[in-house]
C-alpha cells in the first residue's frame, strides 16, 4: 500500500499543475527537491491539524478541494471508472458529513478530531482498491440501499406529488386574492371634457 502511495505521489509531483508550479519555484530558489518540500508541507499541515487554529477548515478544504478537482478531470475524462470512484467518495462524503453535523459538538473537544478526520478522508480518497469509500459504500451503503430503495422512493414520490399540490394551491389562492382584490378597488372616475375657449363677443 505504502509502495503505491509513493508512487502515486512522485506521479504527482512530475505532473503539470499548480502545486507542482509551487514547489517548483521553491526547489529553484533554496535548492531543496520538490520531494522533500511535499513532505515537509504536509508534516506542517499534520501538525497545524492538532495545535493550530481554524484546522476545521483546513481539514474540509482537503476532503472537499482535492476530490472536486479530480472529480472535473474525471467528468472530463473519456474513461467512465474514476465517474464512479468519485461518486461513491461523494455520496460516503455527504453521509458523513450529515452524521458530523449531530456529532460534531461531543468530537470537537478531542484533541487529535481534525486531524484523525483527515486521515479518514484521506483513506476515502486514497487510490488503492479498499480504500474508506468503497469499503463503506460497498458494505454499509449500498446494501442499506437495495433494501429500502423501494420505501424511499415511495416517500419521495410523495412528497413530491404533495408538494407539486402545495405549490398549485399556493398559487390559485394568490390569483383569487388578486382577482378579489382588483375587482374590490374603486373604478376610475370618467375624465371631464375639457370646455373649449368662447370666442370673444364683438363690440
Amino acid at each position: 500500500m505504502f509502495a503505491k502511495l509513493i508512487e502515486r505521489a512522485e506521479k504527482f509531483l512530475n505532473e503539470n499543475n499548480f502545486v507542482t508550479n509551487v514547489l517548483g519555484k521553491i526547489e529553484e530558489k533554496t535548492g531543496i527537491q520538490k520531494r522533500y518540500l511535499a513532505l515537509g508541507s504536509v508534516s506542517f499541515i499534520g501538525i497545524y491539524l492538532v495545535f493550530g487554529y481554524g484546522a476545521s477548515l483546513l481539514c474540509n478544504l482537503i476532503g472537499f478541494v482535492y476530490p472536486a478537482y479530480t472529480s472535473i478531470k474525471a467528468i472530463e475524462s473519456v474513461n467512465k471508472d474514476d465517474d464512479t470512484q468519485w461518486l461513491t467518495y461523494w455520496v460516503v462524503y455527504g453521509i458523513f458529513n450529515i452524521a458530523e453535523f449531530f456529532s460534531d459538538i461531543f468530537l470537537f473537544w478531542f484533541p487529535f478530531y481534525y486531524a484523525g478526520k483527515c486521515i479518514f478522508l484521506l483513506w476515502c480518497m486514497a487510490p488503492i482498491s479498499w480504500n474508506g469509500s468503497q469499503l463503506i459504500y460497498t458494505r454499509l451503503v449500498r446494501p442499506f440501499f437495495l433494501k429500502h430503495q423501494s420505501t424511499v422512493d415511495s416517500v419521495i414520490n410523495d412528497l413530491s406529488g404533495r408538494a407539486v399540490s402545495a405549490a398549485e394551491n399556493v398559487t390559485r389562492e394568490v390569483l383569487h386574492t388578486l382577482a378579489h382584490t382588483k375587482s374590490c378597488l374603486p373604478s376610475e372616475a370618467p375624465a371631464r371634457p375639457v370646455p373649449s375657449a368662447s370666442p370673444p363677443e364683438p363690440r
